[in-house]
Protein backbone atom coordinates (compact mmCIF):
# COMPACT_ATOMS: atom_id res chain seq x y z
CA UNK A 1 0.00 0.00 0.00
CA UNK A 2 1.40 3.38 -0.87
CA UNK A 3 2.09 5.98 1.79
CA UNK A 4 -0.05 8.48 -0.11
CA UNK A 5 -3.22 6.46 0.23
CA UNK A 6 -5.61 8.10 2.70
CA UNK A 7 -7.76 5.12 3.65
CA UNK A 8 -6.32 2.02 5.25
CA UNK A 9 -7.25 -1.26 3.68
CA UNK A 10 -8.95 -3.66 6.03
CA UNK A 11 -8.25 -7.37 6.37
CA UNK A 12 -9.95 -10.03 8.44
CA UNK A 13 -7.61 -12.77 9.65
CA UNK A 14 -9.46 -15.93 10.67
CA UNK A 15 -7.06 -18.13 12.62
CA UNK A 16 -7.24 -20.09 15.86
CA UNK A 17 -3.50 -20.20 16.67
CA UNK A 18 -2.42 -17.16 18.72
CA UNK A 19 1.19 -17.32 17.49
CA UNK A 20 0.02 -17.08 13.86
CA UNK A 21 -2.47 -14.28 14.61
CA UNK A 22 0.29 -12.32 16.37
CA UNK A 23 2.58 -12.59 13.33
CA UNK A 24 -0.26 -11.67 10.96
CA UNK A 25 -1.31 -8.68 13.05
CA UNK A 26 2.25 -7.35 13.30
CA UNK A 27 3.14 -7.89 9.63
CA UNK A 28 -0.17 -6.72 8.18
CA UNK A 29 -0.22 -3.68 10.44
CA UNK A 30 3.29 -2.75 9.28
CA UNK A 31 2.06 -3.07 5.68
CA UNK A 32 -0.64 -0.47 6.34
CA UNK A 33 -3.63 -2.75 6.90
CA UNK A 34 -6.26 -2.31 9.56
CA UNK A 35 -6.39 -5.86 10.98
CA UNK A 36 -9.28 -7.63 12.68
CA UNK A 37 -8.94 -11.14 14.09
CA UNK A 38 -11.55 -13.91 14.37
CA UNK A 39 -10.67 -17.19 16.05
CA UNK A 40 -13.16 -19.31 14.07
CA UNK A 41 -15.42 -19.16 11.05
CA UNK A 42 -18.62 -18.48 12.99
CA UNK A 43 -17.08 -15.43 14.65
CA UNK A 44 -15.84 -14.32 11.21
CA UNK A 45 -19.34 -14.60 9.72
CA UNK A 46 -20.68 -12.26 12.38
CA UNK A 47 -17.87 -9.79 11.77
CA UNK A 48 -18.33 -9.89 7.97
CA UNK A 49 -22.03 -9.14 8.36
CA UNK A 50 -21.22 -6.12 10.56
CA UNK A 51 -18.31 -4.60 8.65
CA UNK A 52 -16.96 -4.34 5.12
CA UNK A 53 -13.50 -5.87 4.64
CA UNK A 54 -11.20 -5.40 1.67
CA UNK A 55 -9.33 -8.70 2.08
CA UNK A 56 -9.46 -11.98 3.98
CA UNK A 57 -6.90 -14.45 5.27
CA UNK A 58 -8.55 -17.74 6.31
CA UNK A 59 -7.01 -20.72 8.05
CA UNK A 60 -8.40 -23.86 6.44
CA UNK A 61 -8.59 -25.99 9.60
CA UNK A 62 -10.36 -24.35 12.55
CA UNK A 63 -12.88 -25.31 15.21
CA UNK A 64 -16.60 -24.49 14.98
CA UNK A 65 -16.58 -23.50 11.28
CA UNK A 66 -13.52 -24.19 9.14
CA UNK A 67 -12.04 -22.07 6.38
CA UNK A 68 -13.60 -24.12 3.59
CA UNK A 69 -17.13 -23.73 4.97
CA UNK A 70 -16.49 -20.04 5.63
CA UNK A 71 -15.30 -19.57 2.04
CA UNK A 72 -18.41 -21.26 0.60
CA UNK A 73 -20.63 -19.13 2.87
CA UNK A 74 -18.82 -15.96 1.75
CA UNK A 75 -19.10 -17.00 -1.90
CA UNK A 76 -22.84 -17.57 -1.47
CA UNK A 77 -23.62 -14.40 0.53
CA UNK A 78 -21.04 -11.99 -0.87
CA UNK A 79 -19.76 -13.48 -4.14
CA UNK A 80 -17.73 -10.39 -5.07
CA UNK A 81 -15.62 -10.86 -1.91
CA UNK A 82 -14.72 -14.52 -2.50
CA UNK A 83 -11.90 -13.55 -4.88
CA UNK A 84 -10.29 -11.55 -2.06
CA UNK A 85 -9.58 -14.61 0.12
CA UNK A 86 -6.15 -16.06 0.73
CA UNK A 87 -5.78 -19.27 2.74
CA UNK A 88 -3.32 -20.60 5.31
CA UNK A 89 -2.80 -24.30 5.88
CA UNK A 90 -0.51 -26.62 7.79
CA UNK A 91 2.47 -28.38 6.25
CA UNK A 92 0.72 -31.70 5.65
CA UNK A 93 -1.73 -30.73 2.95
CA UNK A 94 -3.98 -33.65 2.09
CA UNK A 95 -5.57 -34.43 -1.25
CA UNK A 96 -8.87 -32.85 -0.18
CA UNK A 97 -7.19 -29.56 0.74
CA UNK A 98 -5.17 -29.54 -2.49
CA UNK A 99 -8.35 -30.13 -4.48
CA UNK A 100 -10.15 -27.35 -2.61
CA UNK A 101 -7.34 -24.86 -3.28
CA UNK A 102 -7.28 -25.78 -6.98
CA UNK A 103 -11.06 -25.36 -7.15
CA UNK A 104 -10.98 -21.89 -5.57
CA UNK A 105 -7.90 -20.69 -7.41
CA UNK A 106 -7.02 -18.78 -4.26
CA UNK A 107 -3.52 -18.02 -3.09
CA UNK A 108 -2.32 -19.85 0.00
CA UNK A 109 0.49 -19.93 2.54
CA UNK A 110 1.92 -23.06 4.14
CA UNK A 111 2.28 -22.71 7.92
CA UNK A 112 4.57 -22.00 9.54
CA UNK A 113 5.63 -19.07 7.40
CA UNK A 114 8.03 -16.20 7.93
CA UNK A 115 6.98 -12.55 8.03
CA UNK A 116 8.77 -11.98 4.72
CA UNK A 117 6.92 -14.91 3.10
CA UNK A 118 3.62 -13.42 4.29
CA UNK A 119 4.52 -9.98 2.90
CA UNK A 120 5.60 -11.40 -0.46
CA UNK A 121 2.45 -13.50 -0.85
CA UNK A 122 0.22 -10.57 0.11
CA UNK A 123 1.86 -8.24 -2.38
CA UNK A 124 1.67 -10.86 -5.11
CA UNK A 125 -1.94 -11.84 -4.46
CA UNK A 126 -3.51 -8.53 -3.43
CA UNK A 127 -1.29 -6.46 -5.76
CA UNK A 128 -0.93 -3.43 -3.51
Amino acid sequence: MSATSSAKRSILVVEDEPSITNVCQRVLGSEGFEVDIASNGKEAQDMIQERRYDYFLFDIKMPILDGKALYYWLKDKYPQLAERVMFMTGESMGVETQSFLRETGAAFLIKPFTPSELKAKLREFFKY
